[in-house]
Order: structure tokens, then C-alpha cells, then sequence
């Protein structure tokens, strides 16, 4: 309720010589409420549609880590190797663990017919990174079975060394990508209703400008036919810097994000094997706060429009602005690191810096218009007709024009009696006041003499 009175007070300096009550503001906020509820209903069902492409887009940053994790992990040994192939590998050696040796060459001239990708060769080392793997987290003897293992070629032992060694280890499993990417729904209904939180999400971010204009014209209302014209590429900027947080969270920060914490919990032994419920309620909470974190601009130049906010607070306060920002963005932020909260906090300390040069411009302006506001004024008084009026020193009178409005006519009589020291009073008064004329010529002394009877009775020996 607190922030309803402020924001409403906020309404009623927009215009000032109309002061709503209370009743009145619920009800346009009622208003507002209705047009951005029903805006985000048809942006949604709009994208509802999409809800698979949507899916992809989502999933992007994942297997977009996945892709870095592994990549990274793939050694330089004697036969070349990327992700691609390794893939290939980890899944043969599964499909062909019971294939006899001519089920397998036959298994591998239909996939690899050229030999290019020397699919053999790998799959052989996936079976016996497996066992070295398994051998080294049991009593850290991997690289002894390597060196060991009889009937095994110099170039593949190499290229095993090579894949054990602990800053490398690519991950063994089959599944692996399937589960990180793809990842698991627990519910029965879980996929609509990631479906419908897609959905809304999407419709959100297309439908942003409409809800910004129900937003200010909530707050601003009464604008003037140019504040309206200003508005539109106010709208404009709102929309991309919400933009331009939701992309820079998408491609920059998020898959940071994710890359350190799976490969936190990989160096800690545990299994990446996320939910997609939980993913996607990360990633669209993450987007949308660093989305809305970037419209600090169009929240601070609202305030300095209104008159909360003017350049010389926001220049001695920076300090404190600062701390405030680095707390907000501390809550806000679904991760507890310190990476993520610069990541943040570090734009909209910038944005905030723009704004203060912002409101010195726009102070600026201000001062500019009052100026030639005032010369304009000046100007008009200097050009001004004279008075009508004209004053004649001879006769000690003004001459009046008959069209003059302040000009008062007298009747016939008005203004020509004589004072001869004698008063003239009406019968009926004397008759039904006997002290008649004492009380009025007493009045009529006080009246020019300025004393008080009493006092003058008082002072008398």
C-alpha cells in the first residue's frame, strides 16, 4: 500500500491542477492491469506455437557448454580427434561390446567406408580409456594398465596416455549429452507446462514495448501532444536496452554461467544430470532479470522527468547509488557467485553513469528554455501598448475613455453633495431609535478623528 501512495503521488505531479482520489487511481490501475494481462495472453498464445522452436532456442546454451567443456578436453595425440567423432566412438564401443570381430568391421566399413574418421581405431581406445579410467579412481594405476596392456600398438597407447591425463578426460559415457542436453522430465505434465512458461517468457520479450507504454502512461498520464511525440522513442530505447540485456545474458552470460558450475561439479566427481524443469525456470529467470536490470536508465530518467531525481543528487550520491546497485543486483542474481553479480552489476553502474550525464544535459535544457522564456516575457512587456488612461494637470483629473472598463459613470446627484457640518437624517430612523444621532456622530468621529471614545473619556481630568 505504501508503494501504491507514492506511485500515485508521483501521477499527481504529472498534473498538478487535477487531484485524483484514491478510488480513482485503483481504478486506473485496474485499467493498466486488464490492457497488460490481456497483452500478454495473445503474445503468448502467439508463441505457443512456436513452442518447439522455442525449445532449441532455449536448450542452445547447454549444448553450447557441453560443446566448449569437451572440446577442451579432446587431447592432441597421434591420430587426430574432435567431439564429433569421439561421440561416434563412445557409441560404437556400446553397440558393437557383443559383435563378434567380423560384425564389427562390417559395422564399421557402413559408417566410416573411407576411413577418414578412423573409427576403429577410437572405438578400440574409448574400451580401454573405460577400464584405465575405472582402474585410476580405484587405486590411480591408470596410466601402469595402459603401459601394460599387451597386443596393443605404441600409437594407441599414446593416444590413451594422452586422453587419461587429468587436465584432459573427456567424458566415457554414452548418455552423456543426452542427459546434460536433452535432459529428464520427472512429471507427467512437465513438458506443457515448460510449454506454457516457454510461452510466456516469449511473449514477454516480443511484447515488452506495449507493456512499457500501459506502464508509463499509468504513471504519466495527462501528457501534452509533444511529451506524447517524445514518448515513442522513449519506447524505442526501453525496448532496446531490454533487448540488449536479454541477448547479452543469452550469449555472453549464461553460457559462462553454466560452464562454471558444470565444471565445478564435475571437479567435485558429480554427475551433470539436470532437470529441464529447473534449466529452463533458471534460464528464462536469468534473461528476464538481466532484461529488466538493463532499463535502469528509463526508471532513472522517469524520476529526473517527475522531479524526484536531479542531476547534483545523482552526482553527490554516486557513491551510495553504487552500493545500492551492487546489493539490488546481489538479490536479484539466481547464482551466489561474485562472477555473476559483476557481470551485472558492472553495466548498470555504467548505465547509471550515463544517466547522470543524461540528467545534466537534460538540466541544461531546462535552464535554456527557462531563459528564453523569460527573454520572450521581457520582450512582449517592452512592446506593450500604453495605458488608455491619460491624466490632465490643469483640471487635476484623468480624462477616461467612454469604452474604458474601468471607468465608473455616476448617477444623476452622485458625488455632488456639500459637507456643511450639519447631518440629515430620516424621520422614521429618529423614531424608531432615540439614541439615533448620538451613536452616528459618534461613528462619524471615530471615522475621521481615528481615537476611541473610551480612550478619549479615559485621558479627560
Amino acid at each position: 500500500m505504501y508503494v501504491l501512495k507514492k506511485i500515485f503521488q508521483m501521477r499527481d505531479k504529472t498534473h498538478q491542477d487535477e487531484d485524483k482520489p484514491f478510488l480513482e487511481h485503483l481504478e486506473d490501475l485496474r485499467v493498466v492491469i486488464t490492457r497488460i494481462v490481456l497483452t500478454l495472453v495473445i503474445a503468448m498464445a502467439f508463441c505457443f506455437i512456436f513452442r518447439n522452436e522455442l525449445m532449441e532456442i532455449i536448450r542452445r546454451p547447454v549444448e553450447q557448454v557441453w560443446k566448449i567443456s569437451q572440446n577442451d578436453k579432446i587431447p592432441q595425440g597421434p591420430v587426430k580427434l574432435d567431439l564429433a567423432t569421439w561421440e561416434m566412438a563412445k557409441k560404437a564401443a556400446s553397440d558393437t561390446s557383443s559383435f563378434s570381430p567380423s560384425q564389427r568391421e562390417h559395422y564399421y566399413n557402413l559408417l566410416d567406408s573411407d576411413g577418414e574418421k578412423n573409427l576403429k581405431f577410437h572405438t578400440e581406445s574409448v574400451l580401454y580409456y573405460r577400464a584405465a579410467i575405472g582402474m585410476e579412481n580405484t587405486n590411480s594405476k591408470g596410466a601402469e594398465f595402459i603401459n601394460g596392456l599387451p597386443d596393443v600398438s605404441p600409437e594407441l597407447k599414446e593416444q590413451l596416455l594422452a586422453l587419461i591425463k587429468e587436465e584432459n578426460r573427456p567424458d566415457a559415457a554414452v548418455d552423456a549429452k543426452g542427459k546434460l542436453v536433452l535432459m529428464q522430465a520427472l512429471n507427467p505434465t512437465e513438458g506443457f507446462m515448460l510449454s506454457i512458461k516457454l510461452s510466456l517468457f516469449a511473449g514477454i520479450v516480443i511484447s515488452f514495448p506495449l507493456l512499457l507504454l500501459f506502464t508509463l502512461q499509468f504513471i504519466l498520464p495527462g501528457l501534452k501532444n509533444n511529451e506524447k511525440r517524445v514518448l515513442w522513442p522513449a519506447l524505442l530505447v526501453g525496448f532496446g536496452l531490454f533487448i540488449g540485456g536479454v541477448l547479452f545474458s543469452y550469449f555472453f552470460v549464461l553460457p559462462k554461467v553454466l560452464d562454471f558450475f558444470y565444471n565445478y561439479s564435475q571437479d567435485m566427481g558429480v554427475t551433470n544430470e539436470w532437470r529441464i524443469g529447473y534449466y529452463i525456470s533458471f534460464a528464462t529467470q536469468f534473461t528476464l532479470i538481466f532484461g529488466l536490470g538493463f532499463e535502469l536508465p528509463v526508471v532513472v530518467m522517469t524520476m529526473v522527468r517527475l522531479g524526484i531525481l536531479n542531476y547534483e543528487i545523482m552526482r553527490n550520491t554516486r557513491a551510495y547509488a553504487i552500493l545500492a546497485i551492487v546489493v539490488i543486483a546481489a538479490i536479484i542474481t539466481p547464482t551466489p557467485d561474485a562472477f555473476t553479480l559483476l557481470l551485472l552489476a558492472g553495466p548498470m553502474v555504467i548505465l547509471y553513469e550515463i544517466c547522470i550525464w543524461l540528467a545534466f544535459f537534460y538540466k541544461r535544457k531546462q535552464r535554456e528554455k527557462e531563459l528564453t522564456e523569460a527573454e520572450e516575457l521581457r520582450k512582449k512587456l517592452l512592446t506593450a501598448p500604453p495605458m488608455t488612461a491619460s491624466y490632465d494637470s490643469e483640471d487635476d483629473e484623468y480624462d477616461h475613455d467612454d469604452d474604458d472598463p474601468g471607468f465608473f459613470e455616476h448617477n444623476e446627484g452622485e458625488g455632488d453633495e456639500e459637507d456643511n457640518g450639519t447631518y440629515i437624517f430620516d424621520d422614521d430612523d429618529l423614531d424608531s431609535d432615540p439614541d439615533y444621532l448620538d451613536n452616528a456622530a459618534e461613528e462619524d468621529f471615530r471615522e475621521h478623528d481615528g481615537s476611541n471614545a473610551e480612550d478619549r473619556d479615559k485621558n479627560q481630568p
